[in-house]
């Protein structure tokens, strides 16, 4: 393979597919562009690592292992905002800046939480289901304006959640232990504790960080009867067992997310059951899959890239000891 140009590895599927020329600009500045495996298998992206000074990744798992094949890798690039999936200490140790694109598709992510629960609300997939069906029999629904709205994490993409239930007139609870009391009354939202929300909301928006169980059998026992929760954050945030069982028996009337546990592996997640499908509400990973969002993102990876490799500091560094140094 040669090596005439510095190599920039690209393992996200959407990087450069919205309206920018994103993967132009690389080749204008004198880098070479390589598609890489998208679940980031080792085997396969060795070789190209091998070469990279540059990579701009997906969702997959960054491990020591990939950033031991990247001897001359210099930056990571991831095109998102989790990196959760990324072995930040190790690229620390190895010198490797770790960026991500924090405000790139918040309001994508919004946007789509919103979309969830009107349709879970409404119904919408089912009435579609019974009209092409040959059925139009009415279903009851509820309007968001006459209902309060708990949203646990109040992060940029929870805000825009707030502001634009806020629209509808909704009753707003907020949940984020890490925000300053005084941004909840910016925000026009009260605080409530998990407890408070489950006891006090018609439904629930999450937006929490993953790596912490929020709805579980314990959370559901306190639920109003009814209450509709949607999740545009982490899989690993809900027990879906706990939550099949619950709209089984009425506790909760719907559930709507753009991520189920075990996707990656193709496990068979309980909210797949076929009595069930009128109640639960799926996307497959849209919250970002907007033209803006994507436009956002891939800029966001693409000015890291040359940032770094040109000798500059980068914006949204996320490798933990120069982020300490910044």
């Amino acid at each position: 393979m040669s090596t005439r140009s510095p190599v920039v590895v690209v393992t996200s599927r959407s990087f450069g597919s919205g309206s920018l020329a994103c993967e132009q600009q690389l080749t204008d500045a004198g880098l070479r562009v390589v598609r890489g495996s998208t679940t980031h298998e080792l085997a396969e992206l060795a070789p190209v690592l091998a070469e990279a000074v540059a990579w701009i990744a997906g969702t997959a798992p960054v491990t020591d292992a990939h950033l031991a094949a990247a001897p001359r890798l210099r930056v990571l690039a991831r095109y998102g905002v989790g990196v959760d999936s990324v072995d930040l200490t190790a690229a620390a140790r190895r010198g490797i800046t770790v960026t991500n694109t924090p405000a790139a598709n918040s309001d994508a992510v919004a946007d789509l939480a919103i979309a969830l629960l009107l349709a879970a609300l409404r119904g919408v997939p089912a009435g579609d289901r019974a009209v092409r069906a040959g059925s139009w029999q009415p279903r009851r629904g509820r309007e968001l304006g006459r209902l309060t709205l708990g949203v646990v994490g109040l992060g940029r993409i929870g805000r825009g959640v707030v502001r634009r239930a806020a629209g509808f007139g909704t009753r707003l609870l907020g949940c984020d232990p890490y925000l300053d009391p005084v941004v909840y009354e910016v925000l026009g939202v009260r605080p409530a504790s998990l407890a408070e929300v489950a006891e006090q909301a018609d439904a629930v928006s999450l937006h929490a960080p993953g790596g912490t169980r929020i709805v579980d059998e314990d959370w559901l026992a306190r639920v109003r009867p009814g209450l509709i929760v949607v999740n545009t954050a982490r899989a690993d945030l809900v027990d879906e067992h706990a939550v099949a069982a619950a709209l089984r028996d009425g506790r909760l009337a719907a559930y709507a997310a753009d991520t189920l546990a075990g996707e990656a592996a193709g496990a068979g997640s309980p909210l797949l059951a076929a009595d069930l499908s009128d109640r639960v509400v799926l996307t497959p990973h849209l919250g970002a899959q907007t033209v803006e969002a994507v436009d956002r993102m891939g800029q966001g990876a693409v000015r890291a890239v040359l940032d770094v490799l040109a000798g500059r500091r980068p914006d949204n560094v996320v490798t933990p000891q120069l982020e300490e140094a910044g």
